[in-house]
Parts: structure tokens; C-alpha cells; sequence
């Protein structure tokens, strides 16, 4: 571990995010996202009652269905665990995203289908990394070039990818722009 020793402390909270990618083979790609929230300690909800600790508060995740450009074909949402029995009830909304494409605006255009009342928080959450795991996914599995594909999301998203960085310059010049 990088991090410096911690002072004496006691776990209270787990968010465990995991995403999955696969090649089916009808040429597809499945990316999977999953999101589990587990407390150390019992909590009274008002509607759900006791949540056992080592129970989940939240279980909750997304299948993204694509094809090779990042196009997306279908949407599956679940939500096992949450605090309110209404909570499973927005995940068809997800489907919003079928027929949207993985690259330059795809953020923007999921907070427009799916940001605040009209979508889940943690599903939401669940999306910026289910993007790069299928860029990852797709990478070296593909014909075509995932580098300029996934440049609309790449670019500027941090210090080695961005547009005035060497690493930019050397694998990506059209969308070089050198620092003044």
C-alpha cells in the first residue's frame, strides 16, 4: 500500500465498485457494474427496518450492452438493496441511455437523461466507470483504434492525457495543442 500509516481507527463504511468486462460471442460487449454498500454497524432505517451490519444497504448495478464503437444496444439496471422500497422502481429509466454513444458529450448527455429525480445517484455513479471499462475492454480486443475512439472522453480527463501533454503529442497529434 502507498498510502502513509493511518492513526488507530475503526472501519464504519465499504462502497465496494466493481466493473466487469466481456466479449460475447455474437461480437458484442457486456461491461457490468456493481456497486455494494455494507455498514459496520447496525442501522435503524425508517422504512427498511434494521440494516444488520455486514448486510448490504446498498446492492445495486448496471449492464451495458455495446457494440465496437462504443454505440450502446441495451440497458439493464438492478437494485437489490436500498433504503426505500421505492428505489428499484427507476431502474427501467436507465434505458434512456440505448441508442447513446461512449465518447465526447456521453457525460453531459447521461446527467441530461438521468441526473438527479429522474434517475438513481449511486446507478448514476456507476457510469463514468463502466465508460472506461469498456475503452479498456474494447482496447485490445478490437480492429478498430479504442485510442481515437475514447479521445472524446480521454482528453483533458487528466494530467498524462492532456491535450498539450507529451504522451498526447506522440499517439494522438490531431488533438495536440501545445501550451502557450
Amino acid at each position: 500500500m502507498a498510502l502513509s500509516k493511518p492513526s488507530r481507527r475503526m472501519l464504519q463504511h465499504r462502497r465496494t465498485v466493481e466493473c466487469l468486462g466481456y466479449k460475447r460471442e455474437d461480437g458484442l460487449w457486456d461491461i457490468e457494474g456493481r456497486m455494494l454498500d455494507v455498514k459496520s454497524e447496525t442501522v435503524a432505517l425508517p422504512e427498511r427496518g434494521d440494516v444488520v451490519a455486514g448486510e448490504p444497504f446498498h446492492d445495486l448495478g448496471l449492464r451495458v450492452t455495446l457494440d465496437h464503437q462504443l454505440s450502446i444496444r441495451s440497458v439493464e439496471a438492478y437494485i437489490d438493496a436500498s433504503p426505500f422500497g421505492i428505489c428499484p422502481k427507476i431502474t427501467s429509466a436507465f434505458r434512456k441511455l440505448e441508442g447513446t454513444q461512449i465518447g465526447p458529450g456521453w457525460s453531459r448527455q447521461c446527467k441530461e437523461l438521468l441526473g438527479g429525480a429522474q434517475g438513481c445517484t449511486h446507478l448514476y455513479e456507476l457510469l463514468q466507470p463502466i465508460a472506461t471499462t469498456a475503452i479498456q475492454t474494447l482496447w485490445p480486443n478490437s480492429d478498430i483504434d479504442v485510442m481515437r475512439l475514447g479521445a472524446g472522453v480521454m482528453i483533458n480527463s487528466c494530467h498524462s492525457w492532456a491535450e498539450d501533454s507529451p504522451v498526447i503529442e506522440k499517439l494522438l497529434p490531431e488533438h495536440y495543442i501545445a501550451s502557450s
